[in-house]
């Protein structure tokens, strides 16, 4: 490890703010008094997100305050390289990954890009003070390589040109979107998902339908050897009701319930509601308005129902897509327009007619 020395200019003194100075004394005595020395580290991180930088006086400071000796908190800050010894760029001082797979991914770039926009050295400040960089060990995220941390962001899937995009916004004082640069999603391939991707998975009927197959054989392994019985006619099947018959019917158990029923009454009257989420995965919902036949109103009611995603519509049964037909007040709109089979192409990756249109922006409805 290289030698790790106190910048040679420094402030005349530090102290916590009232609302760190607070948190700090809250932090210590998290611990026994006589191991009140084990938040050194949280002080000396807090000591840095405040002034930016850890000086001689944050360290004089800490050391007064957990009772120890100056050398020692000295000892912490000089080791662990998490801590900056010198000042940094007030806007922003980036730590470069140069680990194999980020360096496989170009990172010497985006290193380049850091000599000729901040400075030629490492941790030396760019002009007017504003950026500095260094070049650090694996951040934890190879395979979005090559990437770079500012403060407590990662900003992965970089190449020379955004990330010099992402040196502008913050130039402008802008808090660039951290994350992958490239459109795609966390670590996910590019272009999407590309397996695990059967809305059964995650609607429980995989589940069952393995459940059932495992009693059926088990019940089979169980069963007595059957008896012989004379030749039978075969069964004639009902048949099936038709569109027809399914309408009548509704029009049958609607006109059974009283006047002031609500939507949901009135759905749960001839449908099965389809199971919802209490929030979208992940935080982001799907634009459910690219399915032909959903506005943004529809989109607000689906999402009141916690329906966020195509997967889910994807796996509606045909019960499940009377009850929600019925409660938006449009019984048969979901099978005439297919939102289940819009739904299974776009939960794929895929794309339909209608939702090039929205993507394209052809459709005023589709419009926040």
């Amino acid at each position: 490890m290289a030698v790790r020395r106190l910048h040679h200019e420094q402030p005349e003194s530090f102290a916590f703010t009232p609302e760190n100075q607070v948190w700090a004394e809250k932090r210590i005595a998290l611990y026994p008094a006589d191991r009140k020395q084990s938040a050194v580290i949280p002080l000396l991180m807090r000591a840095q997100e405040q002034e930016g930088w850890v000086t001689k006086p944050a360290i004089e400071a800490i050391a007064k305050m957990l009772d120890m000796a100056e050398i020692r908190v000295l000892e912490v800050a000089t080791f662990y390289t998490q801590f900056q010894l010198a000042p940094v760029g007030a806007k922003a001082h980036v730590q470069v990954c140069g680990t194999t797979p980020c360096m496989l991914r170009g990172s010497d770039e985006i290193i380049k890009v850091c000599k000729r926009r901040i400075a030629e050295h490492a941790h030396d400040l760019s002009g007017d003070g504003s950026f500095s960089w260094e070049e650090v060990e694996c951040l934890g995220a190879c395979v979005n390589a090559p990437m770079v941390a500012i403060g407590s962001d990662t900003f992965e899937d970089l190449t020379a040109e955004s990330f010099e995009a992402l040196l502008d916004a913050f130039e402008r004082g802008e808090t660039p979107t951290p994350g992958p640069q490239n459109g795609r999603t966390h670590a996910c391939p590019e272009g999407g998902p590309t397996s695990l991707t059967d809305p059964d998975l995650y609607n429980g009927k995989a589940a069952e339908a393995w459940r059932s197959r495992l009693s059926a054989e088990s019940a089979a392994v169980d069963a007595p050897a059957p008896k012989a019985q004379e030749a039978k006619a075969p069964e004639t099947k009902a048949a099936e009701p038709s569109v027809d018959d399914e309408a009548a019917e509704i029009e049958k158990k609607l006109a059974a319930l009283p006047k002031d029923a609500t939507p949901e009454d009135k759905a749960n009257a001839v449908g099965e509601r389809p199971a919802g989420l209490s929030e979208p995965t992940g935080g982001i919902a799907d634009d459910l308005k690219r399915i032909k036949g959903i506005g943004k109103v529809n989109e607000d009611k689906l999402n009141g129902l916690g329906v966020f995603h195509f997967a889910q519509i994807a796996g509606w049964s045909h019960a499940e897509a009377l009850w929600v037909g019925t409660y938006l007040a449009f019984p048969g709109r979901i099978d005439r327009e297919d939102w289940i089979g819009q739904a299974k192409v776009l939960a794929e990756g895929g794309d339909t007619e209608f939702s090039k249109r929205v993507d394209d922006g052809d459709v005023p409805t589709s419009q926040d």
